[in-house]
């Protein structure tokens, strides 16, 4: 079978295809031909740490496609889903719904997990709310606007392009906020009468930190899922996380067990797929690459020119 390896070189990460065998499923897991899969920026940008320098791994991390054998339809985390077949962990398999596409369903399971993480089970949003994603251009943060309006949450977003952030007012954005600089917390507190917003969604990185935390109300939670400008280190208000009883939590699922992860996911089944199935969600897609196209969907990747998920129509 045909399936890319990332390879991480000194400067860059590159994409190769290569003939594999066909992977052979444990009791545990299931055999999948995969019709699409999506890109995740965390696994393919350098300096993210998920490939260390001069080693190579299989590419890809979420697909969809079929059961070998049954047929069924599912989609999931599935590593090395730049292939033509994958196995999945039986716990990670959601079944896709009648009304959604192979790309659809692709762009769903790794971004829709993390949002259900960081906004259900360690946000705890709940409707009414002030919602903030700064970096709301990007496939999580368009996933957590998305989610966040189902949940009933008001939604302020950032981002450097007004062309983008336009685009999200479809989908419900609140309040558009045209920036890349930490200067937010103003017009945000202007937005939400002063009192600051309940959840933060920081997906741009220790940039604008500090200033996420001058937006955030009392009993405030700041989750961190991302770092688009590569900055590790951040200035820390003690006061206010201490008089504002402020909560700030990480997003990752790189140290978690597979119960942990079994937990999103059936939570994710349980509250966010009668979603899918009914319409009310539905996964942004900016554009489909061809399975010989990959190279060219990263260097778009890279570009930041897509607003949402970026998926690979393999078969």
């Amino acid at each position: 079978m045909k399936a890319y390896v990332l390879r991480s070189e000194t400067d860059r990460n590159t994409l190769e295809l290569r003939e594999k065998p066909q992977p052979q499923p444990s009791p545990s897991q299931l055999l999948v031909k995969i019709h699409a899969a999506s890109m995740n920026r965390g696994e393919l940008i350098r300096g993210h740490g998920l490939v260390k320098a001069g080693t190579e791994k299989p590419a890809g991390m979420d697909a969809a496609g079929e059961v070998v054998g049954s047929g069924e339809r599912v989609m999931g985390r599935l590593p090395g889903a730049f292939a033509e077949y994958g196995v999945m962990d039986r716990q990670d398999a959601i079944p896709v719904p009648p009304n959604l596409s192979w790309e659809e369903a692709a762009a769903i399971p790794i971004a829709f997990n993390v949002v259900y993480d960081m906004l259900v089970q360690q946000g705890n949003l709940r409707s009414g709310e002030w919602l903030l994603v700064a970096g709301v251009t990007a496939g999580v943060g368009v996933a957590a606007l998305q989610a966040g309006k189902a949940l009933g949450a008001r939604v302020i977003g950032t981002s450097g392009s007004a062309s983008k952030l336009a685009a999200l007012k479809r989908l419900g954005l609140d309040v558009a906020l045209e920036t890349r600089r930490p200067d937010f917390a103003e017009a945000v507190m202007k937005a939400t009468d002063g009192k600051g917003v309940n959840l933060v969604v920081n997906n741009v990185g220790g940039t604008v930190f500090a200033e996420c935390i001058r937006c955030m109300a009392y009993e405030g939670r700041l989750a961190t899922v991302g770092y688009l400008d590569h900055t590790m280190k951040a200035e820390l208000d003690i006061d206010a996380l201490h008089s504002r009883r402020l909560r700030l939590f990480g997003v990752s699922n790189k140290l978690r067990t597979a119960e942990q992860r079994k937990a999103t996911v059936d939570g994710m089944k349980r509250d966010f797929m009668p979603l899918f199935a009914g319409g009310k969600l539905k996964p942004l897609i900016d554009k489909v690459f061809a399975f010989a196209d990959l190279p060219k969907a990263k260097d778009y990747m890279e570009s930041n020119a897509a607003v949402g998920k970026i998926v690979i129509r393999i078969a």
